[in-house]
C-alpha cells in the first residue's frame, strides 16, 4: 500500500438499490462525506477491531481510487488514476440514525479508527475497462455484495469533477466511490473478502 494517503473522500448512496434497501432518496448531485486518514488500514488478513457497545456495525464494501497527481479542470480518469483497490467502509448505523435525525455531521458514524480497511493497490486498468469487471463481497465465505462501477449513479468523471470543483482533489487523495446494496452487520468473527473479478484482493476479521 501507498504510504501516501491524504484526504480521504466518500460518496454516498450512489448505487439506487443501496439507498432503496435504507429509504433514503437518491440525491441529486454527488453526496460527499471524509473520513480521516487514520481510518485507513490494510486489509491483509488482520483482526480488525470494532467499537464497542455503539450499537450495530455494518460493511460498505468499494471500489476505491486513488488520485496520482493533483487535479486540473477537464482531466480525465485515466490521466488522474493510476491505482485503485477495494475498501469496506464500516458505519456505526444506529449512531448514524441519530445524528441523521439531529442533523449532525457524519464523522462519529463513519470516521472511527480500522472504519476504512484497504486492499492492497492493483493497476488501474482504465475506465472503460473497469466496467467490464465486477467486484463482490463475501461474508464468512458467502456473497453478500456485487458491484459494477456501471451501475453508480454518479459515475467516476462526475465524482472526481465533482470534488475537484468544490473541495480540491490532490496527489495521494483517496475517493471510495460508493456501495451497492447487500449491506449487513458485521460481528465479532465474521470474516470478509473482496474479490475483483476471480482474484480474492483482500482479507479480514472482525474481533
Amino acid at each position: 500500500m501507498c504510504a501516501l494517503v491524504n484526504n480521504v473522500y466518500c460518496v454516498g448512496r450512489n448505487y439506487r438499490l443501496h439507498a432503496a434497501e435504507l429509504g433514503n432518496a437518491v440525491p441529486d448531485e454527488p453526496m460527499i462525506f471524509l473520513k480521516p486518514s487514520h481510518a485507513v488500514v490494510l486489509l491483509d488478513g488482520s483482526r480488525l477491531a470494532m467499537p464497542q457497545g455503539r450499537g450495530i456495525v455494518h460493511f460498505e464494501g468499494e471500489l476505491v481510487i486513488q488520485a496520482a497527481k493533483d487535479y486540473t479542470p477537464g482531466m480525465k480518469v485515466d490521466e488522474l488514476v493510476e491505482v485503485m483497490a477495494l475498501g469496506i467502509d464500516f458505519t456505526l448505523r444506529d449512531v448514524q440514525s441519530v445524528i441523521k435525525e439531529k442533523g449532525q455531521p457524519w464523522t462519529a458514524a463513519k470516521g472511527f479508527k480500522n472504519s476504512a480497511p484497504l486492499t492492497p493497490y492493483i493497476t488501474f486498468p482504465g475506465n472503460d475497462q473497469l466496467l467490464q469487471t465486477e467486484f463482490t463481497v463475501l461474508k464468512n465465505g458467502e456473497e453478500v455484495q456485487r458491484g459494477n462501477a456501471g451501475d453508480m449513479i454518479f459515475s467516476l468523471q462526475n465524482i472526481i469533477d465533482y470534488i475537484g470543483h468544490h473541495y480540491g482533489l490532490g496527489k495521494g487523495d483517496l475517493i471510495f466511490t460508493g456501495t451497492p446494496a447487500g449491506v449487513g452487520p458485521a460481528e465479532s468473527g465474521d470474516v470478509f473478502e473482496l474479490i475483483w473479478g476471480d482474484v480474492r484482493l483482500g482479507r479480514c476479521e472482525i474481533e
